[in-house]
């Protein structure tokens, strides 16, 4: 489970970012970079692999998915994994 004090010391950019992934109906609205950047304040690691693929891990968790091409915004069902993968390692806004 994500320290209180993590979530609490997290930057407002990355607060806001938790907020829009848990938000419904889920947004299309929301940079994967800028969900990237939220797993990394949280601890987690991003890894490249072949192409544009990624594997994100938090907290002994992981997510296996695909950077978002040509657009730069995440897919609503990027958003829906991620929100999942927040949940499983007790993270909520």
């Amino acid at each position: 489970m994500i320290a209180l004090f993590a979530i609490i010391a997290m930057k407002t950019k990355h607060r806001k970012t938790l907020v829009a992934i848990f938000t419904r109906p889920t947004s299309a609205s929301i940079l994967f970079a800028d969900i990237e950047a939220l797993i990394k304040a949280l601890g987690g690691s991003v890894s490249e692999r072949e192409g544009s693929r990624l594997k994100i891990e938090l907290k002994g968790e992981q997510w296996r998915c695909h950077r978002p091409h040509p657009g730069k915004e995440a897919r609503r069902y990027q958003v829906e994994e991620a929100r999942e993968l927040l949940e499983r390692v007790g993270v909520l806004p």
